[in-house]
């Protein structure tokens, strides 16, 4: 009995810790309904998730950032199983800019806290997350954009005498017959 007194004075005295799980870091498109989620975990001192927290998401009152969808700066959640929550549904303001979303969670007497900072931006977001284009997506679109082009500038030529060649990121056009390949 002695030893599970003690066991429960170790856990109890066991730090709180928030991992950023998603989220940090990410554009947010001021345009999309649907962007970036932040989501944290909470876990104890040996990695442990922890069930049942309270988790108090913050937005800026003022600049860059938006408000829950329940039109409030602030968002309770509780953890689910795995520890994690998740505040979905932030709709952005139109303030481009950089941002910190204040994370903090308290449970059975420990407290812990967070930043996630984030970026409104207009456009395309390259995150990956919600709807928009990874980086890797933007060179493809990129490079066939630029072969879509070189083959109208080919196809106006074709009727001319004059050759053009245009080389430019390992794509070469040729006016006339338009192809698209390594370099040479």
């Amino acid at each position: 009995m002695n030893l599970q007194a003690q066991d429960a004075s170790q856990k109890s005295s066991a730090n709180l810790h928030i991992d950023i799980v998603e989220g940090d870091g990410a554009l947010v498109n001021v345009k999309s309904r649907v962007n970036p989620v932040p989501v944290v975990q909470i876990v104890d001192d040996n990695n442990t998730p922890l069930p049942g927290v309270p988790v108090f998401f913050v937005l800026p009152s003022t600049g860059p950032g938006g408000d829950f969808t329940n039109g409030s700066k602030a968002l309770n959640l509780t953890t689910d199983r795995e520890g994690k929550a998740a505040a979905k549904g932030i709709i952005p303001n139109q303030q481009l800019g950089q941002f910190e979303i204040r994370v903090s969670a308290s449970y059975q007497g420990r407290s812990a806290t967070a930043t996630i900072t984030q970026t409104n931006v207009s456009g395309i977001s390259t995150t990956g997350n919600g709807g928009g284009i990874s980086k890797k997506g933007l060179i493809i679109l990129a490079i066939v954009g630029g072969a879509v082009a070189g083959g109208v500038i080919a196809a106006r030529n074709a009727g001319s005498s004059s050759s053009m060649v245009t080389s430019s990121g390992g794509i070469t056009i040729t006016a006339g017959s338009p192809t698209v390949g390594a370099p040479h």
